[in-house]
């Protein structure tokens, strides 16, 4: 499977596998990033056709090692432009009586919809003391409520920009209450009986068409991250 994926990514940029790799491997992506990572990586990239190389998605080091994929604003912002039906979006500021900004609400119009999908994000929920929202707050809520707007118009899933994912790992940091030691949560792999169970069920439904072997690597993703070894056997149900 991972070498599938680095096929169709390499293949958009009309570059050989191989080399795509070592370009990605010297540019975009953390030293200690093992194949099972780097390919999960590739796999967001494909689905949402984005350039790593452009910063669309990059890869994130994890504090406790390997790697998250991150989309961008750009990312997310090319993401939205291509959904079919996208007819625009807009913006409305809420300030106070001082003139600090309260909230964004962003707007997005759908062709096939008589109203917009309208997300408010306020401010108060959403600022952290980070420089990047110490220098630009009113930059950053904007891009929170474009986030959020598009997930609820297109039904988008799975991806994060990186101040969600520094949020996500502030909330798994916990204290042992004797030592002290701040410890991060291993990661979730998919369980091998669980898998067993149910590849069956998802190789009948690939096998009759009512889903591809990528949407149900996509769907267990979700519940645990696969091994190589099970993403190449959903793979070859074809």
């Amino acid at each position: 499977m991972g070498s599938m994926v680095l096929a169709n990514v390499a293949k958009r940029f009309e570059i050989e596998p191989a080399q795509f790799e070592a370009t990605l491997r010297a540019t975009v992506i953390p030293t200690g990033c093992n194949n099972e990572q780097f390919t999960a990586f590739l796999m967001v990239a494909n689905e949402y056709k984005l350039n790593p190389i452009t910063k669309e998605i990059y890869a994130f080091p994890g504090k406790g090692g390997g790697i998250q994929p991150i989309v961008s604003i750009d990312g997310w912002l090319k993401i939205i432009n291509r959904q079919e039906g996208f007819d625009g979006m807009e913006y409305e500021d809420k300030l106070d009586g001082n003139g600090n900004l309260i909230s964004v609400t962003c707007r997005i119009f759908h062709k096939s919809r008589s109203r917009a999908t309208e997300v408010t994000e306020y401010m108060s929920e959403c600022r952290r003391e980070t420089d990047v929202w110490k220098r630009w707050p009113a930059r950053m809520l904007r891009h929170k409520a474009t986030i959020q707007c598009a997930r609820y118009a297109f039904g988008l899933s799975g991806i994060m920009d990186e101040d969600e994912y520094q949020r996500m790992e502030d909330t798994k940091r916990t204290e042992k209450p004797v030592s002290g030691v701040v410890v991060e949560a291993s990661p979730n792999f998919y369980p091998q009986e669980q898998f067993e169970e149910n590849f069956p069920k998802w190789r009948s439904a690939i096998e009759s068409g009512r889903f591809t072997p990528e949407h149900v690597i996509k769907m267990a993703s979700a519940k645990g991250l696969l091994s190589e070894q099970q993403i190449q056997i959903i793979t070859e149900c074809k």
